[in-house]
Formats: structure tokens, sequence, C-alpha cells
């Protein structure tokens, strides 16, 4: 045998083609790429890929993307609850740093919609035998546009066994018909900005007084002020953007009205 093809005392062949330690460092390189998390926690290669394929000039196809998503191990509840928002917060960073146009943006947010529908037709419901059917509408008030979001949401509480409605930019006559007509359990009004509270606070008002047993009320998004302030201004029941919260509130006022 040669001496350039042994080992050395380290254990490493000399002379190896430049080929395979090539491949030995590209390979490295897209495992320590996996690796590598975002500022949440979350994988930061998974990221990139939804933004790549939301912001993609070709087709795009949502079962496709839930398709892959689901071949990197990731759970229904993860691509909606965390992959999903946190894809649209990158959307929107880069909407505002002019790295994407308007356009660019909408449309990205409209694919990670798809991507959440199909998501959520995916999810396995296991419904609790304790817990009572509740039927619950996301409202998405006047003057809001936090359509993702609500669908996000809307999502979750699918995932909780919930029957659910949405209703989008509705005006208080269209509202008023479809919860005397539906009569829902819970309803979640979606909040993103400090200029839409009084709209939220006369969607609350419209609610308590269309129907005789007013529904749960919850307000939620990204609305940065504190639970008691919004309490105090849109006169809701509870203040959340986690959906069991919401749930429990909803679950426990139903179980108070049961005749004894």
């Amino acid at each position: 045998m040669s001496t350039d093809d042994q080992a050395d005392p380290r254990g490493v062949q000399r002379n190896r083609p430049e080929t395979v330690d090539a491949l030995a460092s590209t390979v490295i390189s897209v495992l320590r790429g996996r690796q590598a998390v975002s500022f949440d926690g979350l994988r930061q290669f998974v990221l990139d890929h939804m933004l790549r394929a939301v912001l993609s000039r070709g087709a795009f196809s949502a079962d496709g993307l839930l398709a892959e998503l689901r071949g990197y191990r990731l759970t229904v509840d993860a691509i909606i609850d965390q992959y999903v928002p946190t894809t649209a917060r990158i959307l929107g960073v880069c909407w505002v740093e002019d790295k994407i146009n308007f356009a660019e943006v909408t449309i990205g947010s409209l694919r990670l919609q798809s991507l959440v529908a199909e998501a959520s037709d995916a999810a396995q419901i296991e419904p609790k035998s304790f817990q009572p059917q509740v039927d619950a509408l996301v409202v998405v008030p006047q003057n809001e546009q936090h359509f993702l979001g609500a669908s996000v949401l809307a999502g979750q509480l699918r995932r909780l066994g919930c029957d659910v409605a949405m209703s989008y930019d509705e005006d208080f006559g269209l509202l008023t018909t479809r919860l005397i007509a539906e009569k829902p359990d819970l309803v979640l009004i979606t909040c993103a900005r400090r200029e839409t509270l009084e709209s939220v606070r006369n969607t609350v008002k419209v609610i308590r007084n269309s129907i005789a047993v007013p529904p749960a009320l919850a307000v939620g998004g990204a609305i940065k002020m504190t639970r008691e302030e919004i309490i105090e201004l849109t006169d809701a029941d509870i203040v959340t953007n986690v959906a069991e919260e919401a749930m429990a509130l909803c679950v426990k006022r139903i179980k108070s009205q049961k005749p004894v």
C-alpha cells in the first residue's frame, strides 16, 4: 500500500479527492443551516422556504407547500400557530423596508391565508366529550384589515372543536342579521390599531343588543394596549390572543346557563 493513502495519526486519510471534501463541506453547511433558528425559536430555513414560496412569481400551490412543510416534520398546529404568523410578520418587515411592494405583500398574505385553510382542513380534530358544542363567529370589523390573523384564529378554534363562521367588513345591518340567524356562543373581534377601537366598541354594542342571550365577547389582535384599557374602551368580556382562553370563558358561560 502506498504511504500516500495511509491515515495519519489523527485518523484522517491523506490525499482525498477535493470533490469529497467539497461535498462534505456542502453537507455540513446544509445541516447547519437547517439547525439555525430564528429569533423566536423557529427553523430559519423553513421560514426562508415559506417566504420564497409565497413571493414566487410562478404558480402557487397551498396543498403542495403544506406537504413540503409536513415533510419537514412540522405539525399542523406549528404551521398555523407559529410559522404562518412569523412569515406574515417577515412580509410586513420587508414591506416597511421597501424590499417588496404592496402588491407582493398582498399576494403573499393571500397565499398564507390559503395555506391556513389547507392546514385547517388537514387538522385532526378530536371532539372532547366533556365540552359542549361551541358555535363561534370571528369578526373583522369595518375599517380593519387583519384578515390573515382572523384566519389563523379561525383555524385554531376549529382544532378545538368549534363550528366557526367568519364575518369580514360587514355593516351593522348585515352583522345583526347574521347574529339573529346563527346565535353564536362566542364572538371574537380582531383589532390591530387604536384607530379602530371605536368601531370595535360599536360592534360589541350591536352584538349585545342583537340577541336575547349575548355570546361571550372576546377582542384580540396586534393592538398595543393593556387588557384593562381595551376592556374599558370596548366593553368586551375578555381580551386575549389565545383561542383556548376565549373558549374557556365561553364554555364556562354555557355550563352556567344550563338549567339545574
